[in-house]
This record gives structure tokens, C-alpha cells and sequence, in this order.
């Protein structure tokens, strides 16, 4: 974690089978649609979901070698071409580029500084212009090894002190904990550093990060998220949601990684349950419809991810989004809009340890007068 520690105190905030025995091959693509929950809807002139996958997509399947990955949103060459509508059946490798394996690891001792959070991708996707929005469909997430890894780092997480909150107080210990996947009872568990006492979580996969190139040709570290989406280690980035991201750049520049198996609201210590993940995604461009703000949506619920630091500052982006877009939905006036979003939204704490914040703020559709 010193990688982390040290980006956190620099950084400037602008700026198929589940146990596939670690092989990192996921399972061969469905020869059938592929179904994801939801039904067909718009937001604007936006799909929210799909029922299944085109029988004709196309299908990209990729496993990337480990030189392939790469540790930034932006600044690197794409790995692969695709169309809009193909469908992308791949694996991405955990947080801590594979190195931590057991809770004897420590990530400052095992890891190649400046290798947090690989990405598999870039993707690079015919036809997307700046203006335009990347759906992204996430058709199945699943763990690819039997276990998990978390840990603390000093000077990173919740309860620490850093260069913006200054204590006198020593940090933490550097520590990991090693999570064993029970496939069959969908949970993940671990025992005390003592092992006197242990611990069970509900498996619940999603994409720490999500993102795309962003604007600027800027190169932006995949521990920082922002408006190109990145490491907003969202639970919501699960199968069956749908993740839009306004495109920056020619080509868009898509890539994903950062496997969470579950992880609690805030992600107060600084790590998920980390995991290799099996991905399967379907990829549409949205021509000339602009997303300033990443938006996940599924059948019953719109989503908007706020970032920034302080904490206010992220839930701010994220609820002048919703605002924005109850405004375009219903032709409300902006005060109005904001009372409805004001009685109807909730705004879970996303995680507080990364360089920005972030923030869910999201409302029942029902909810939504016509």
C-alpha cells in the first residue's frame, strides 16, 4: 500500500465456473443471448437496460497476459478494437496485481510501486467521438480464484490521519487478510489475525473500476475516479446494472479491473475483498448524447456517482446530476425538480479513502411523475 499512501498524500485532486483454479481463463461465451435483468427503457434518448444480448453480436474473447495490463485511465495504447455492440468475455486481475496471496503479504513488500489496480483494456471503440456516451451492459461478474485479499496501508483508509487531516497519532501497522471463497454457500471468510475469532461476507461481485480515457489527454492514476467513471469502486458496478461514461476521446478508450468480491459502505479501511474476476460485458455507443457524470441505471433505479473531496463535494456532483436529469425526464423547473430529488433520493457513502471521494445518490424511477 506505500504506492497508495504516497499517491494519497501528493496527489493533486484534479489532476465460468466460479474457482477456474487461478488459471485467469474465463469460461467460453454463451452460444445463446446472454440475459441481463432489466427491461428496455430510455433516459432521455438514452437505453437504461437490455433483455439479452443481439444472437449476432460479435464476441471478443481476451484473456490479457500480465504486460498487457496497464495502471492508468488514459495515456496508454489500445490493446484491442471493437465495434459498438460487441461483446466482451474476459478477466481482470485484483488490486494488488496478483502479488498479495496470503496475510503474511504486504503489499509495500510484494508489489511493483505504481501497479495498484491494473486494467484490462484499453478497448478502443470504433465510432466514439467526444459527445458521445459508452453504455456499458454488465452482463456477469464471477470470482476467479478460491480467494480473496484485503489489507490496510498506513496513511490510507477512513480513520487515519493524512497531509489533510494532520494527527499526532501514529498510523496503523501495515496488515493483509486472506478470505477463502466458498462457491457453494456464496460467501467468503477469514479469521482474526490471532484466529481466535472469524468472519463471514456475502459474496456480492462488482468492478472496483470502471472508466474510460479522460479528457485533456490526461493520464490519470486507476486509484483516482472522477468524470470518466475510473476507481469509484462502486457496488453498483454489478451484473445486471448498466454504467454509462461520456466519451473524451476518440476511440473512448474503455477498460475495467479492480474485482471486488464484497465490500462494505465506505471501504473504510481502504481495500474490498480483492479478487481476480471473470468479465463479461456488452458495449453500445450512444451517438452525440453527452454523460458529464457517470450514470448506472438498471429496470427500477437511476444512479449517479459523485466525486470530490471534501465528502460534501462529491454528493453535491451527484445530486445536481439527478436534479439534471429529473429536469430533463419530467420538464420540471429546476426548484421543483430539486424538492422531488430532495423527498425521493438516498445517498449511500461510496468509499472515503480514495484521493477523491465518492458518493451514490439514487432514486426509484416509480418514483418519477410523468
Amino acid at each position: 500500500m506505500n504506492s497508495r499512501r504516497q499517491f494519497v498524500a501528493s496527489a493533486p485532486l484534479g489532476v465460468m465456473g466460479l474457482l477456474a483454479a487461478c488459471d485467469g481463463r474465463p469460461a467460453a461465451a454463451a452460444d445463446a443471448a446472454a440475459p441481463i435483468s432489466g427491461t428496455p427503457g430510455t433516459a432521455g434518448a438514452q437505453p437504461a437496460a437490455l433483455m439479452s444480448v443481439p444472437q449476432n453480436a460479435p464476441v471478443l474473447n481476451w484473456i490479457p497476459k500480465h504486460e498487457d495490463l496497464v495502471y492508468t485511465f488514459g495515456g496508454a495504447a489500445a490493446k484491442q478494437r471493437i465495434t459498438p455492440g460487441t461483446r466482451i468475455v474476459s478477466w481482470t486481475e485484483d488490486c494488488f496485481d496478483g502479488a498479495v496471496k496470503t496475510a503474511a503479504d504486504l503489499p509495500s513488500k510484494v508489489m511493483t510501486p505504481g501497479h495498484d489496480n491494473p486494467q484490462t483494456g484499453p478497448f478502443h471503440i470504433e465510432g466514439a467521438e467526444p459527445g458521445d456516451t459508452v453504455a456499458v451492459h454488465i452482463l456477469k461478474l464471477e470470482p476467479a480464484r478460491a480467494y480473496g485479499v484485503s489489507s490496510f496501508g498506513p496513511g490510507f483508509g477512513t480513520l487515519v490521519g493524512t497531509d489533510r487531516t494532520a494527527m499526532l497519532g501514529a498510523d496503523f501497522p501495515e496488515m493483509s487478510w486472506r478470505y477463502d471463497v466458498d462457491a457453494k454457500r456464496n460467501i467468503a471468510r477469514t479469521t482474526t489475525r490471532d484466529g481466535k475469532h472469524s468472519w463471514e461476507v456475502p459474496l456480492a461481485p462488482f468492478l472496483g473500476c470502471l472508466g474510460v480515457a479522460p479528457s485533456m489527454s490526461e493520464a490519470r492514476s486507476t486509484i483516482v475516479p472522477g468524470p470518466f467513471g475510473g476507481n469509484m469502486d462502486c457496488w453498483e458496478v454489478r451484473a445486471g446494472n448498466t454504467v454509462f461514461l461520456g466519451v473524451n476521446v476518440p476511440g473512448a478508450m474503455l477498460s475495467f479491473g479492480d474485482g471486488h468480491y464484497a465490500m462494505g459502505e465506505g471501504e473504510i479501511m481502504g481495500a474490498a475483498i480483492e479478487g481476480a474476476m471473470h468479465v463479461e460485458v456488452y458495449v453500445e455507443l450512444i451517438k452525440k448524447k453527452a454523460t458529464p457524470v457517470p450514470r448506472i441505471e438498471n429496470a427500477d433505479e437511476i444512479m449517479f456517482v459523485g466525486y470530490g473531496r471534501p465528502l460534501e463535494d462529491a454528493a453535491r456532483v451527484a445530486f445536481k446530476a439527478m436534479v439534471n436529469w429529473v429536469r430533463e425526464r419530467t420538464k420540471m423547473s429546476e426548484m421543483d425538480a430539486y424538492q422531488f430529488v430532495s423527498q425521493n433520493s438516498k445517498a449511500p457513502i461510496i468509499q472515503m479513502v480514495d484521493p477523491e471521494y465518492t458518493v451514490l445518490v439514487k432514486l426509484l424511477k416509480s418514483r418519477v411523475p410523468a
